[in-house]
C-alpha cells in the first residue's frame, strides 16, 4: 500500500514529463535554450497571444487594433555581476506574418528585452504594443527590440512598409532596411515580402565587447547569410538592466493580421542553439479551404446534370446570378486583392439592407457590413456610376488611394465594379462621423474641447500626409465634418475618398471639374474651376470653424448677416469677442489659449485669397505650438464680400503678402479698427 501510494503521487509528475517533452522545447542549460513548436511551454501570455494545439504562437488572433505578448516565463541576467558589461548574446526565431485580407497587414511584431513584461499601456496599431504616445523614446523605457515592421508610419519615419528596424527605447529605429537578404553564392541583395505567408528566421547577434549588433533574415531553408542585414555599433550596457525579459510583441491596426511565431532559442556567451526545422508546426492558413482536382471535374458535370433535369433550378440560378452580377475587364487583373467580389459585400451587408444603414450623403448610402471569411468589420459605399472612358484611370486612383497608410486616414480597402454602380470599401470606424457630435441634438453627449483640439490636430496631420508625405499630392476635395470619422480611441480619421484626385509632385493638377459640398468651397474654384492644395487648406478653415464654433458653415435659418457661419466669426474678430463664437456647450471648461489659435487659425486657412494661406506644413507648426500664428488685420467687408470681389476681377485693387509668414496682411480694402 505505501509503495501505490508513493506511485500515485508520481503519476502527475510524469505526465508533465511526457508532456513537455511532446513541446519539444529544449532547456539545453542556465544559458541558452530552444523551442522547435511551443505545444506544452509555458510561456507567459497576455492580450491576444495564444498557443494553437499544434503548437503555433499566435500574437494576434482575426481582430482589428488589438496587441499581445508572449515572454519566456523567468527573466534572465545579461550581466555576470551588476557592475560589468552585458555580456554577448544570440537570439534566433522563426516568424511569419499571415494576412488574413488582402495581401497587407497592419502593423508588426517585435522581439524585445525588457525590464517588464507588464505591457498594459502600450498602444496597438503603430505601437506595436511595445510603447504609447507618452512613452515612446523615454530613456527609462530600457528596452532593446528588433521590429518586423509591415506598415509605413511617417512619425516614426519608417523607411517603407516592408522593413526591420533596430529600436531602443524609441518606435524610430535607431537603424532600419527593406527586408531581404544578401545570398552568399553570388553577394546579390534579394528581397523578401514580409506579408509573404511564408516562414522566415531571424538571427539577432551582441557582440559585448565590441558593442555590435547584428540582425540577419532569411528564408526558413536558407542557412543564415555571413552578411547580416542590419549592422550597427549601440553599447547596450547603457540600455538593459538586469534582470530582464525577453520575448515578444505585436499589434494589428485596420486590417486583420496574424503574427506568429514557430520556433526560438538564445544562448549567452555562446551561438543560439539550432531550431529544428522539421520539428516546426506549419504557419495557419486562413480562407477557404482548397477544392480538390476531383471535385473540381466531378462537380461542374453534376451540376450540368441537375440543370438539365430541373429546369426550374436553371431559372433560379440565372436569377441569382444575375444578383451578383458585376463589370469585370481584363486591366483589373492588375489591381488583384483591391477588388472585391459583388456577392461577397452583398452577404457582408446583409443585402445592403436598411438595418445596416450608416448614412445618406450626396455621392450614395454607406452600409455597415462583417466580410465573411476575415470577420473584418467594413463600410461599404454605394455611388451611382456608369462605366465611360476614363474608368480605367478612375480605378486606379482608387486602388493608389488604397496604399495610403496613415493613423489618421480612414483605410481605403478596395472596389467592386457593377453596371451604373461602384462600391467602395472601407475600414469601418465604431465611433461614427464628427457631424453626428457636432450637429446632435440637446439630450445628446456632445464633445469636450479637449477632444474637439485634438480632432482637429489629427485632420491636420492626416491632410499634411496628403499633401507632402506621400509619394504623390493627394487632393482631398471634400473635406468637411461628416468625412471625419472618430476610431475607438475618438482619434480623428479623414474619410471619403470618392472625390480625391492624385497628381505628382512638382507638378500642376490637371482636374478643373468643381465638385465637393456647398460652404467647404473655395472662393477660386469658381473662377479657375482648379482644385489645388490650397483649395483644401480653405476647406480645412472651414472645418476648424465648424468644429470650433459647433456650427454648420451655412446656417439657413439664421438672419441674413449671419448665415455664413466663416462671416459671422469675422463679424464678432472686429468687435473683439471672438471666443463669443466658441459652441455654447462648452460651458467654460476650455483652454482660452488654444481656442484663439483654432478660431485665428481658421480665418487664416480660409482667407478669400489663396496666397494668404498656410499650407499644411505650417498650420502643423502653428498647431503644435512650433511657430507663432501671423497677425490677422481686421477689415471692414466680410470674407464673402472680399471673395466675390477677388472673383470678379477685382485684384489689381488688393495689396496681399506673398507668404504667409508675413506679420499682417493688408489691403486697400482694408481699415483699422
Amino acid at each position: 500500500m505505501p509503495g501505490m501510494v508513493h506511485l500515485s503521487f508520481l503519476l502527475p509528475l510524469l505526465l508533465s514529463l511526457a508532456l513537455n517533452l511532446v513541446s519539444f522545447a529544449t532547456a539545453t542549460g542556465e544559458d541558452q535554450f530552444a523551442y522547435s513548436g511551443f505545444s506544452g511551454s509555458n510561456l507567459t501570455l497576455d492580450g491576444t497571444a495564444k498557443i494553437t494545439p499544434d503548437g503555433v504562437l499566435e500574437l494576434t488572433n482575426h481582430t482589428v487594433h488589438l496587441k499581445g505578448h508572449a515572454f519566456y516565463p523567468t527573466p534572465w541576467r545579461f550581466r555576470k555581476s551588476p557592475n560589468e558589461v552585458v555580456q554577448s548574446f544570440s537570439i534566433t526565431f522563426v516568424f511569419g506574418m499571415v494576412p488574413v485580407y488582402s495581401d497587407k497587414c497592419t502593423d508588426g511584431m517585435t522581439f524585445l528585452i525588457s525590464p517588464t513584461k507588464d505591457f498594459s499601456g502600450a498602444q496597438t496599431s503603430q505601437y506595436l504594443g511595445l510603447l504609447n504616445k507618452t512613452s515612446d523614446g523615454k530613456a527609462s523605457n530600457h528596452i532593446f527590440a528588433v521590429e518586423l515592421d509591415s506598415s509605413q508610419n511617417t512619425e516614426f519615419n519608417d523607411i517603407d512598409d516592408n522593413h526591420i528596424g533596430i529600436d531602443i527605447n524609441n518606435l524610430t529605429s535607431f537603424v532600419a532596411e527593406s527586408a531581404g537578404f544578401y545570398d552568399d553564392k553570388n553577394g546579390i541583395f534579394k528581397t523578401l515580402s514580409l506579408v509573404s505567408r511564408k516562414a522566415m528566421q531571424v538571427w539577432v547577434d551582441y557582440n559585448g565587447e565590441a558593442t555590435q549588433i547584428n540582425v540577419t533574415l532569411a528564408p526558413l531553408r536558407v542557412a543564415k547569410p555571413s552578411r547580416p542585414l542590419l549592422s550597427a555599433t549601440y553599447n547596450l550596457s547603457t540600455v538593459l538592466e538586469d534582470p530582464s525579459y525577453i520575448g515578444f510583441s505585436a499589434s494589428t491596426g485596420p486590417i486583420n493580421s496574424l503574427y506568429c511565431v514557430l520556433g526560438w532559442s538564445l544562448g549567452i556567451n555562446r551561438p543560439a542553439p539550432s531550431i529544428d526545422i522539421t520539428k516546426l508546426p506549419k504557419l495557419p492558413r486562413v480562407g477557404p479551404k482548397p477544392r480538390s482536382k476531383v471535385l473540381e471535374i466531378i462537380l461542374p458535370i453534376a451540376t450540368a446534370a441537375f440543370i438539365l433535369l430541373v429546369g426550374t433550378t436553371l431559372i433560379l440560378l440565372v436569377r441569382r446570378r444575375k444578383r451578383y452580377a458585376e463589370i469585370r475587364e481584363d486591366w483589373e487583373a492588375e489591381f488583384g486583392p483591391h477588388r472585391f467580389s459583388y456577392k461577397d459585400l452583398f452577404h457582408a451587408t446583409d443585402g445592403f439592407k436598411n438595418k445596416n444603414l450608416l448614412g445618406l450623403g450626396g455621392f450614395g448610402k454607406v452600409y455597415k457590413g462583417v466580410l465573411p471569411v476575415s470577420k473584418l468589420e467594413v463600410a461599404v459605399k454605394r455611388v451611382s456610376h456608369e462605366s465611360k472612358q476614363g474608368i480605367k484611370e478612375f480605378v486606379s486612383e482608387i486602388v493608389s488611394i488604397g496604399r495610403l497608410r496613415h493613423r489618421n486616414l480612414v483605410q481605403l480597402l478596395g472596389y467592386c465594379r457593377r453596371k451604373g454602380e461602384l462600391l467602395l470599401v472601407y475600414d469601418y470606424m465604431s465611433n461614427g462621423s464628427l457631424d453626428k457630435y457636432l450637429h446632435c441634438e440637446e439630450d445628446r453627449p456632445t464633445l469636450d474641447w479637449a477632444q474637439r483640439f485634438q480632432i482637429i490636430k489629427c485632420v491636420a496631420s492626416g491632410l499634411f500626409y496628403l499633401h507632402e508625405r506621400w509619394e504623390k499630392v493627394v487632393l482631398h476635395r471634400d473635406i468637411k465634418a461628416s468625412n471625419v470619422l472618430l476610431d475607438s480611441e475618438m482619434n480623428g480619421r479623414l474619410g471619403d475618398f470618392g472625390l480625391a484626385r492624385l497628381y505628382d509632385h512638382g507638378t500642376d493638377p490637371q482636374t478643373t471639374h468643381v465638385v465637393g459640398t456647398m460652404g467647404y468651397l473655395a472662393p477660386e474654384l469658381g473662377r479657375t474651376g482648379k482644385a489645388t492644395p490650397l483649395t483644401d487648406v480653405y476647406a480645412f478653415g472651414i472645418f476648424i470653424l465648424e468644429v470650433t464654433c459647433g456650427q454648420r458653415p451655412i446656417n439657413r435659418l439664421a438672419e441674413a448677416s449671419s448665415q455664413m457661419l466663416i462671416d459671422w466669426v469675422v463679424e464678432h474678430w472686429h468687435k473683439g469677442s471672438l471666443t463669443y463664437t466658441l459652441d455654447s456647450r462648452l460651458q467654460g471648461n476650455y483652454s482660452a489659449d488654444e481656442v484663439c489659435l483654432a478660431l485665428n487659425l481658421g480665418l487664416l486657412c480660409a482667407h478669400p485669397f489663396s496666397n494668404a494661406r498656410p499650407t499644411m506644413r505650417q498650420v502643423i507648426q502653428y498647431l503644435n505650438g512650433e511657430t507663432p500664428l501671423p497677425e490677422l488685420m481686421p477689415t471692414n467687408l466680410s470674407y464673402s464680400m472680399l471673395a466675390l470681389m477677388h472673383n470678379e476681377g477685382f485684384d489689381q485693387y488688393t495689396s496681399l503678402p506673398s507668404t504667409v509668414g508675413s506679420s499682417s496682411m493688408t489691403s486697400s480694402l482694408t481699415s483699422g479698427r
